[in-house]
């Protein structure tokens, strides 16, 4: 827990300072990455896709495009997805069954925006990543080439990573989470903005979920020591990504050159409000 006049209140002091600017920094971006998280997209007690919030959010990206913006989606689910269809009752323990989950999920999952994509007559490109594509230069230029390449003919790349085959004992590990994915992926095609869409309004002072004192930081212009102290771990049992990794995320993002939101992803359309310049979620703004 943070105590009174700690560096929590300086945050807020600096959030002031940036308010006015907001609108119109993050409505001049032009290539944006959203994540969406597994507890955005899925139903928590079944786990299944909720196909209704799916269809919101397919409907807000291509608005978006339509204003000429590039957009990128990491989407998580194919895990849960792959859970629920296996009739899983508990979360993969194992490496060899998440990566199970997500060779029956990541089909389903794709062929589900592939559907809705097409009511609007809009291409999507799937793109699944290993570390090695962040971290080799070879394949990095490859990949940069193959997101440039879609990019510029009007694709909507959908992106996850390949866990089928991403094991930690290879030379390269694997992301872990699709917080860090998602960071990499800005990192990787030089992105403005990271949207990422969870289950929790923002970055608190402590875990809202179990200290009703906790405080929004509306916006972070520097992340130190103290901000990082006051991250938790995830809260819900289909996710795998916490406030902890979001912060080093956010690290990736801002150190590159580029701004990052996390917002909570229970009503879709706060894409619109984030895009509009509007004070929600928490606005983490680049460093250079």
């Amino acid at each position: 827990m943070i105590k009174e006049n700690s560096s929590s209140e300086n945050y807020e002091k600096n959030a002031d300072m940036v308010k006015g600017c907001r609108k119109d920094s993050i409505s001049a971006k032009k290539r944006i990455v959203i994540k969406v998280g597994t507890s955005t997209i899925t139903y928590p007690e079944t786990g299944n896709i909720n196909l209704g919030k799916l269809e919101k959010f397919v409907r807000v990206l291509i608005n978006l495009r339509n204003q000429g913006k590039e957009i990128i989606v990491v989407s998580s689910g194919a895990v849960g997805v792959g859970r629920t269809a296996l009739s899983m009752t508990h979360k993969p323990t194992t490496e060899a069954e998440k990566q199970a989950c997500a060779a029956v999920g990541q089909s389903r999952l794709m062929m589900i925006y592939q559907k809705l994509f097409n009511e609007y007559s809009q291409l999507t490109g799937q793109i699944l990543l290993t570390k090695e594509a962040i971290f080799n230069e070879e394949c990095k230029k490859n990949a940069r080439r193959t997101f440039e390449a879609l990019l510029g003919m009007g694709v909507v790349p959908i992106v996850n990573e390949n866990d089928a085959i991403s094991v930690e004992e290879l030379s390269y590990g694997n992301f872990g989470d699709n917080d860090t994915l998602a960071a990499y992926v800005t990192k990787l095609v030089e992105a403005d903005l990271l949207i990422l869409l969870s289950d929790i309004d923002g970055f608190y002072t402590d875990d809202p979920h179990v200290n009703p004192d906790a405080k929004l930081i509306h916006t972070v212009s520097e992340i130190n020591v103290d901000l990082e102290s006051m991250a938790k771990g995830a809260a819900t049992d289909m996710g795998t990504g916490g406030m902890w990794t979001k912060i080093q995320a956010g690290k990736i993002v801002t150190e590159n050159n580029a701004d990052m939101v996390i917002a909570n992803g229970d009503d879709i359309l706060i894409i619109d409000d984030i895009m509009e310049g509007k004070e929600v979620g928490t606005l983490f703004t680049a460093q250079s």
